[in-house]
């Protein structure tokens, strides 16, 4: 198996724990969203300490200088891009988990998150990045979808789940646009860790709030706690790092849209979910139109006039 194929697979698997993930948010909706979200938040930071250490210890075993910056004004840097990142996550994964509280659909959950893909590239016009007549069609195709899956009873039948999720969307596309801004001036483990140590004091002070989080509660919810927590956050995670060595980034974003798909198969095998035809249709119109946001289209054009020179 080659290098390539092997990075694959990890992002595959990543996208599958991140799909699965959906139903364990399905299955933890009897609690409090922001609880949810705290004792998941926890986890993860428990997970990320030692694989910051694992990634110091493998860039010192290859003679590479890492760790915390040494500098006070790298870390301040890393510690502002922590609390940005952070706080963008926090709302967009509360957002999330208060959705799936409303309506417990893995499926609609996941197609209608998925469609930050295609609002990434709208929302960069406003940064001054290009855009295309691809990335126009694919958000007609996507609103197209949206109807077909949201609105059953014309435009007023969009239900407030469906609102937040989309707000959660949006949330999450500001949070991907800051991570891209930050992440090449900083240490991607570390900022990852520092982010969710914001979610979780965030999330927490946010339960005791406007919840009321009991030992019971987090008892009874400890397994998709758990995985949420460990194998969303902290294993999937170092999964796409290591995933995205030596892959197209069009390639990994396209293998990373596998998790929409992997949320609604989760929630039909494992929570007996269905869909009607017309939900099916509009969420194979969204997962189309994401794939079409992340299709290297101009570097196949560019490859295939190069070739006929």
């Amino acid at each position: 198996m080659n290098t390539q194929t092997k990075h694959s697979l990890m992002l595959m698997l990543c996208a599958f724990i991140w799909g699965t993930a959906f139903v364990a948010q399905s299955a933890g909706s009897g609690m409090g969203a922001y609880s949810f979200l705290a004792g998941r938040s926890w986890l993860a930071v428990l997970v990320l300490l030692p694989t910051v250490r694992a990634f110091d210890a493998l860039h010192r075993r290859h003679g590479a200088a890492y760790g915390w910056p040494k500098a006070p004004a790298d870390r301040r840097h890393l510690l502002a891009a922590g609390f940005c990142c952070g706080t963008l996550l926090f709302a967009a994964s509360a957002a999330q988990q208060i959705g799936i509280t409303l309506n417990p659909s893995t499926a609609k959950a996941g197609f209608l998150t998925a469609m930050y893909v295609v609002l990434v590239p709208v929302f960069g016009l406003f940064l001054g990045r290009r855009g295309s007549a691809r990335l126009w069609l694919s958000m007609v195709i996507a609103v197209g979808g949206l109807y077909l899956l949201c609105m059953k009873n014309g435009f007023g039948g969009i239900e407030a789940s469906d609102w937040i999720l989309l707000s959660c969307a949006v949330l999450f596309s500001f949070q991907i646009m800051t991570v891209d801004h930050f992440a090449p001036q900083v240490d991607g483990v570390r900022l990852s860790l520092l982010q969710f140590f914001v979610v979780a004091v965030e999330s927490t002070a946010a339960a005791l709030l406007f919840e009321n989080p009991t030992l019971a509660e987090f008892g009874a919810n400890w397994l998709p706690l758990a995985y949420c927590g460990v194998m969303s956050s902290g294993v999937a995670y170092t999964l796409q790092i290591l995933g995205q060595r030596d892959v197209n980034p069009a390639i990994a974003s396209l293998i990373m849209c596998l998790e929409s798909v992997f949320s609604a198969l989760g929630g039909w095998l494992l929570l007996h979910q269905s869909l009607s035809m017309r939900e099916v249709f509009g969420c194979t119109l969204i997962f189309a139109a994401v794939v079409l946001a992340q299709l290297p289209v101009e570097d196949w054009l560019k490859c295939r006039s190069a070739s006929r020179k």
